[in-house]
């Protein structure tokens, strides 16, 4: 027996939740070592460059498995749609990585809990999912998340905290490109979604890019190719974790993100996080995690 299958069996003999709690880990570790790493990089370029090259090495990662499985993995069966859903997720993408360099990186992950509850909104609004009350105590729990997130901030006015704002407001963004792919399930293939929206995403910021370009390092090269595997890596280890059990179950581990987060902003940085960022992430992961065990049950009794 090679050493592959020997993995293997000892992790199924784990059970579904701890192989998704341990997946949902390792997802963490790669979004926030992602985060980190593209805000390094965009010290030294424009995050529209940044975007536009992120993307572009995400779909050169991703080459192998198109070598691998031809060009039927490209076929879509709804171009209309993953048009859509790439152009909502540039203009999302792009506003968070403009408040990547100017927001501490524990307070970035922070506010990305929240992604959930603007999903749970679009479910309801776009999708029309039964507005249950359970749903809007949540909803309503999360942005108070937000607001302790961001309450040492507030007190200086808008123009002070821009980043921190348009981070929230990139959020539901996000959400949108979300339940497009979500819609796009019907259709296509993960990874021919995947595809798409490395390769796209690429070109739709690609003018914007070219405003900004700056001459890259070779170093610049490999942290990019570093972004590559990490948005790859991290995408499979999410697709895991959810194959292997339900996301309520997975939510505690993914918390830990948080930890990671801030202990690289303070390697790197000497980011040291206000009491107020974990504060308010408690409050949010709480709604999050709450929204996430009532789907599971809603679609269990459904089923």
């Amino acid at each position: 027996m090679s050493f592959s299958q020997q993995a293997a069996r000892r992790t199924e003999a784990l059970g579904p939740a701890i192989r998704g709690m341990l997946w949902m880990t390792l997802c963490g570790l790669c979004f926030a070592g992602l985060n980190a790493t593209t805000r390094v990089i965009t010290a030294e370029l424009h995050s529209w460059q940044t975007v536009c090259l992120r993307y572009a090495f995400g779909a050169l990662v991703m080459l192998p498995l198109v070598l691998r499985s031809g060009m039927g993995v490209l076929r879509t069966n709804n171009l209309r749609l993953q048009v859509a859903r790439c152009a909502v997720h540039s203009i999302g993408t792009g506003m968070w990585f403009l408040a990547l360099p100017l927001v501490p990186l524990a307070e970035i992950t922070a506010i990305s809990f929240t992604s959930p509850v603007f999903l749970a909104i679009g479910a309801i609004l776009f999708f029309g999912e039964k507005a249950r009350r359970e749903r809007w105590i949540a909803i309503g729990i999360g942005f108070l998340g937000v607001m302790i997130v961001l309450y040492p901030k507030l007190g200086h006015g808008i123009a002070a905290n821009w980043a921190s704002l348009l981070l929230v407001a990139a959020a539901p963004v996000s959400a949108g490109s979300y339940l497009l792919a979500k819609r796009l399930m019907r259709y296509d293939k993960t990874e021919t979604i995947v595809l798409w929206q490395a390769m796209l995403v690429s070109l739709f910021t690609l003018p914007i890019a070219l405003v900004f370009w700056r001459p890259m390092t070779v170093t610049l090269l490999a942290m990019f190719i570093v972004v590559g595997i990490l948005g790859s890596a991290g995408h499979y280890a999410l697709n895991r974790s959810l194959k292997a059990t339900d996301i309520g179950a997975t939510q505690p581990a993914r918390f830990l993100e948080l930890v990671w987060a801030s202990v690289l902003g303070f390697l790197i940085w000497s980011d040291v996080p206000p009491v107020w960022t974990f504060a308010g992430a408690m409050v949010i992961f709480s709604a999050t995690t709450w929204i996430a065990r009532r789907e599971a049950l809603s679609a269990r009794a459904a089923t």
